[in-house]
């Protein structure tokens, strides 16, 4: 597993396609592992949100989760930061999803999952951070999608 505190959002993509990719014999195998990457991965991606906005990331739980202190954190005077909070709360779910029963017949889909709830994370807040106005519609693209269509024809060519 990556320390969360060096991962960054781009990492963090890169780990959930590739666990995604891996196959259902590797994920069994390693499967309280890679459930327990769930929550430094959305660590590292609310931590790399945090400082990009000069805050200091709390060292806090929320209902016994530095993941969900993090979002609170984050959410504070951004109300578009919101729309991320169940994703947060998703990607708890699915770590004690496996933790429950780590040999599942069905663990590998059940990681796999919640290696796409944690790359949507990513893909959210490395959008916000990219495009300011990017939530401001829950987890819509609209601001990006309206300033594509106002390019002037001969500039998209």
């Amino acid at each position: 597993m990556t320390d969360s505190a060096v991962m960054s959002i781009e990492d963090v993509r890169n780990r959930a396609d590739a666990i995604v990719a891996a196959s259902d014999e590797t994920l069994a195998r390693d499967a309280v592992a890679v459930a327990d990457e769930f929550l430094a991965m959305g660590e590292a991606v609310l931590v790399a949100w945090l400082t990009a906005k000069g805050a200091e990331p709390t060292d806090a739980e929320v209902e016994g989760f530095r993941l969900l202190a993090l979002h609170r954190q984050g959410a504070k005077d951004d109300p578009s930061f919101n729309a991320c909070r169940e994703t947060a709360r998703e990607i708890v779910y699915h770590r004690n999803l496996v933790l429950h029963d780590p040999a599942s017949p069905g663990v590998a889909s059940t990681l796999r999952l919640g290696a796409m709830v944690v790359r949507h994370l990513a893909l959210f807040i490395g959008g916000k951070l990219e495009e300011a106005g990017l939530g401001d519609f829950c987890c819509s693209s609209r601001p990006v999608r309206q300033a594509e269509m106002l390019k002037p024809i001969a500039e998209t060519a």
